[in-house]
């Protein structure tokens, strides 16, 4: 029943490379919304800490009835500058997320910003090791890394990150980050794949695409995404749209239809939607 492809990440961890993010969602809906997706089919759900949600996500993990195996679930550390990050502070967190989950380890932990004004994120790295050695953690990796922070990393750790999660989508769609990850074995995944479905799911090169497919913009956007190989974590509080983005496996786009929309990256100049990860540490 379960049409999602895996993608096997740099360790062996074969991760979906469809799932579901709770960004945004309240802790109170969280327990519903990841209940509607795992029932719908979705196996793979992100959260975070900063998304206060991990407590509602944890509940419907717990009764849902689908086996831990079968399970991907990622978390987030949010090294936030009200503290020092040093291996105390990140292994409370990590045990503060374990527990609000109510598991025994994730499948995924990662560092949510570089913050690289702050220059602790190679401690915290450090760390991420320790919980990847453990077990605790699957696989390990970062969120919103730039070149020159992965660059750093690279030239203190021989642990490489499984994944870089990053705001990705055919208005930003990250194209020589995406090559850097490809040659280093960093598997993108992409926030907001939908451009937060703003602008993006209207313009006429997306909008053509989906009417001669029958299918809705959404879909053809995650479809893009699968076939770049990029891991998208689609959200939605809305049943129908939560069952929808997961129905982009019967089709598929043709090198016209990539190439369209491969071309709205370059005519909107990299345009962000969410913070610049050199200058954000709120």
């Amino acid at each position: 029943m379960n049409q999602v492809p895996a993608i096997s990440l740099n360790n062996g961890t074969l991760m979906p490379q469809l799932g579901f993010g709770v960004w945004q969602v309240p802790d109170a809906e969280a327990e519903h919304a990841v209940g509607t997706a795992l029932e719908a089919g979705y196996r793979s759900i992100d959260t975070a800490a900063v998304y206060d949600n991990e407590r509602g996500t944890g509940k419907a993990l717990a009764s849902a009835g689908v086996p831990r195996e079968e399970l991907f679930v990622t978390t987030k550390l949010w090294n936030g500058p009200k503290q020092k990050w040093g291996r105390d502070e990140v292994l409370r967190a990590f045990d503060d997320s374990l527990g609000k989950l109510g598991l025994d380890r994730v499948d995924l932990y990662l560092i949510h910003w570089p913050r690289p004004m702050r220059e602790d994120f190679l401690t915290i790295w450090k760390t991420f090791e320790e919980i990847a050695e453990s077990g605790r953690a699957t696989a390990v990796g970062v969120s919103n890394f730039r070149p020159e922070d992965l660059d750093r990393l690279a030239a203190e750790s021989s642990l490489v990150p499984a994944v870089n999660q990053v705001e990705l989508h055919p208005l930003f769609p990250q194209t020589e980050l995406r090559a850097l990850h490809a040659s280093r074995g960093i598997t993108t995944e992409a926030w907001s794949p939908l451009g937060q479905g703003k602008e993006l799911l209207t313009l006429p090169a997306v909008t053509a695409i989906a009417e001669r497919h029958g299918r809705s913009a959404a879909q053809v956007v995650l479809r893009w995404h699968l076939q770049h190989g990029n891991v998208v974590i689609p959200k939605s509080v809305t049943p129908s749209r939560i069952r929808e983005n997961l129905d982009v496996f019967g089709f598929e786009l043709d090198s016209a239809d990539m190439a369209a929309l491969d071309s709205l990256g370059a005519s909107a100049a990299g345009r962000r939607i969410g913070p610049d990860p050199a200058e954000f540490d709120a």
